[in-house]
């Protein structure tokens, strides 16, 4: 019986602790500034556009197992409408660089690849979309939440010029504390962007070099004689 209200009341403790730290953190972000509401608006737009980007380039880098050999196939035979209509069913980049390139087929083989080309730059840049935005949104958030410590700072030291008397330690640390809260913040979303940018270009990446090995086997494939 003893042992069990113990426990219940440690359980107590433990989850008033939690409740007053949330709170806590809950108030510095409050007691952060104006600056936090455009750090608050540059990390809502990181999440969108990498979530954004995160399902547009998955979508991009589904292309179906044995594309290629299949357009192959009904190359060799021919059968160029049928072709050309497997790669409309796929919604991918890589399908859309074979189909102009389908498209082309009679045309002197330059022709051909840089209306390849043409397509996967269109492609690439849609890829990229908004990168370099998240890629801005990592070093500013940073710079402002700097220029939010500056200002808070400035603010805590003309609170302290006012006071008449002795400053006490109190006024002075709650005045720094407040101030420092925009830089953690700005900190916090700009290593988050700049993860996150990073990982994008690396899937960008991927997905650049398997559209042009599909480009460059589509080519061989009209270079094979016949």
């Amino acid at each position: 019986m003893i042992l069990t209200q113990i426990s219940t009341a440690q359980d107590s403790v433990v989850t008033s602790i939690e409740a007053t730290d949330s709170v806590r953190i809950i108030d510095l972000l409050f007691q952060g500034g104006f600056m936090m509401i455009p750090i608050l608006v540059l990390s809502v737009m990181a999440v969108y556009i990498f979530v954004e980007r995160v399902l547009t380039i998955n979508k991009a880098a589904k292309t179906p197992e044995q594309f290629i050999s299949r357009i192959r196939e009904l190359v060799e035979k021919g059968d160029i409408s049928a072709a050309r209509m497997m790669c409309q069913q796929n919604d991918s980049p890589v399908a859309r660089m074979i189909e102009k390139g389908i498209s082309r087929i009679g045309s002197p083989l330059k022709n051909i690849e840089v209306s390849i080309e043409n397509v996967g730059k269109i492609e690439i840049f849609k890829l990229e979309k908004n990168l370099s935005l998240l890629a801005t949104i990592s070093g500013s958030a940073p710079m402002l939440g700097f220029l939010g410590t500056v200002i808070g700072m400035i603010q805590a030291f003309i609170a302290i010029a006012q006071e008449e008397g002795s400053v006490s330690p109190k006024l002075l640390s709650e005045g720094i504390y407040t101030a420092m809260v925009t830089t953690a913040a700005g900190l916090f979303v700009g290593i988050l962007a700049y993860l996150g940018y990073n990982y994008l270009v690396t899937r960008v990446q991927k997905v650049v070099h398997k559209m042009e090995y599909s480009s460059v086997e589509f080519i061989d494939l009209l270079q094979e004689p016949r």
